[in-house]
């Protein structure tokens, strides 16, 4: 007897604790998932700022201009979308609806929702609510909301499609908050200076809110490629200095870069203040990249040399490319090169000779010294291409190439003395590269000869008046600087410019006779005027077939000074 009360009471339990688990289970369903689960939960990111996180000044219509972007025109339909964009006139979602462009603006959310789907295999969702001209000192306070009272709003949002889901009994997590806001606080004293300490506050009380303290955020970088980060540069770089301070000390907060992102041509001078078509989908990748690395998935492709092109004790002669927007490439696609005669060989890597690389202030750097090809960030390249080839075609000698660009610098940057903006002082950065590459090819035993330094002037110092004035005598110090540092008193260097900005104040500045005038009295500096190239729809900004031709004349030039 006391046996088979045993047994039924065991049944009892099994039956008991069998019920209970699927009671749990189904109330689990609605509830978000543990970061650690690795099932099929669905991601849910948050998307929030002002204009440079709205899409201000881009149009879907011209995404077809950008090859590796092609479709993003058309609803994502697997990935769920909830917004409130705007501030008095709001555009607004009801509900969750399929991803896809609002009010035929182009936000970061649609590059960044296929590049992250392409590498994992859960399903993703996205909220955003952004609004242009807005602060976190007061729009976005959430202590103190003033203004257009952002914070609440927000929050607002969030919950209630959080809520939508656990009626759908959908299972989800919150996996990251990418967040692009401060050109605005950067007007006001107060929000300015405290702009660290409330972005600190703003991180801790949505985790607080949410109930999410592991929530990881995305802090996105002012593009210092804009007319912001030529004229109000100071300002810019104390927000940027608050942005770090929180990122530099709070592990799941990191910093994103942005500024090798394209930037949209308006206005007289070409200048602009938004990203507009092209930078907003890059600047989508850019946080995707970042989110895919703290899952160890970031998408690389391997480029490895193997084989060493060189015969042993070779003598190597190296050159570096250098310069901003165009040298690094902004709007040259590598699918574009079909069309150019000569441009599928140029889509193909070459192992005849070594390339190695840091672009883009260092957001992309080589793995040692790899094949020369395409290897820019977004499927872009730069003048390296035609002008490697052209300089095998042209010359029997053993060739190297090493280029170091940041697109969003300016000739300033570059100098020994550098600015205000101290983080943005690329020299010293500048001259250890160059050392390295030629201290990385002594080491494999070959004597190296810097045969040149190849420099593309600044597009967008030829924009702005100020830095236009100053930039040939910014230009000369840092040539003057680098023979010195790098002991070459007869470093040659190769200086290419393309046609000044043409607007009736900038011209008063001739910037090219001084250039010419600097170039005469100095026997080692080439002044190349690259004024004839293709591909110049824009200002500032030169095309594919533009900066396959660049790299052909940088060649001819080198070529010719041998």
């Amino acid at each position: 007897m006391r046996d088979g009360a045993d047994a039924k009471r065991v049944r009892w339990t099994r039956r008991w604790a069998l019920q209970l688990f699927v009671l749990l289970a189904l109330v689990w369903i609605g509830r978000p998932c543990a970061a650690g689960q690795q099932d099929k939960v669905l991601r849910v990111f948050l998307f929030m700022g002002q204009s440079n996180m709205v899409g201000a000044d881009s149009r879907v219509e011209d995404i077809r201009l950008y090859p590796p972007f092609a479709g993003l025109e058309q609803p994502q339909k697997a990935v769920k979308f909830t917004y409130c964009i705007g501030r008095e006139n709001k555009a607004q979602s009801d509900g969750w609806t399929e991803l896809q462009p609002v009010e035929g603006m182009v936000g970061p959310e649609l590059s960044f929702a296929r590049r992250v789907t392409q590498h994992i295999d859960a399903p993703i969702a996205i909220i955003k609510v952004a609004a242009g001209g807005t602060t976190l000192g007061e729009d976005w306070n959430p202590d103190q909301p003033s203004g257009f009272k952002l914070y609440p709003l927000a929050l607002e949002r969030v919950r209630a499609a959080l809520a939508e889901l656990e009626r759908k009994k959908i299972a989800y997590r919150l996996e990251g908050f990418m967040w692009h806001q401060g050109e605005n606080d950067m007007f006001d004293d107060g929000n300015r200076t405290n702009y660290g300490k409330n972005l600190a506050n703003y991180l801790a009380c949505w985790r607080r809110d949410l109930k999410q303290p592991e929530l990881r955020f995305y802090i996105g970088e002012l593009c210092t490629k804009t007319i912001w980060g030529m004229d109000l540069r100071p300002r810019m770089h104390a927000i940027s200095v608050g942005q770090r301070t929180v990122t530099d000390v709070d592990p799941l907060a990191e910093y994103v870069p942005t500024s090798q992102v394209g930037v949209e041509i308006g206005g007289d001078g070409g200048l602009h203040y938004h990203y507009g078509t092209l930078g907003q989908l890059e600047h989508g990748v850019s946080y995707a990249d970042a989110y895919l690395r703290t899952l160890g998935k970031e998408p690389k492709v391997a480029r490895p040399l193997k084989t060493w092109p060189y015969a042993k004790g070779a003598t190597i002669k190296l050159y570096v490319l250098a310069g901003h927007r165009n040298m690094e490439g902004e709007r040259a696609f590598v699918q574009d090169l079909a069309a150019l005669k000569g441009g599928k060989l140029l889509a193909k890597d070459d192992a005849r000779m070594a390339y190695k690389y840091s672009v883009g202030g260092s957001y992309k750097v080589s793995e040692g010294w790899e094949p020369l090809g395409p290897s820019g960030p977004f499927d872009t390249f730069g003048p390296e291409l035609s002008f490697g080839a052209a300089m095998l075609r042209g010359t029997k000698d053993a060739l190297a190439i090493a280029k170091f660009t940041h697109s969003g610098s300016q000739i300033v940057d570059w100098t020994p003395e550098g600015s205000e903006a101290a983080s943005r002082n690329l020299y010293p950065g500048f001259v250890a590269f160059v050392r390295a590459s030629m201290q990385e090819l002594t080491e494999r035993g070959h004597t190296v000869e810097l045969a040149g330094i190849v420099y593309h002037l600044g597009e967008n110092d030829m924009s702005y008046g100020p830095f236009r004035r100053e930039s040939i005598a910014q230009l000369a110090s840092l040539i003057a600087q680098s023979r010195k540092d790098l002991g070459l008193p007869s470093l040659p260097w190769f200086v290419s410019q393309q046609p000044p900005t043409d607007d009736k104040d900038l011209n008063a500045i001739d910037g090219t006779a001084e250039l010419e005038r600097l170039a005469a009295a100095d026997p080692h500096l080439v002044h190349i005027k690259a004024f004839d190239l293709p591909g110049r729809e824009s200002q500032l900004v030169i095309t594919t077939s533009g900066i396959v031709a660049l790299g052909e004349q940088l060649a001819a030039a080198c070529l010719r000074k041998r």
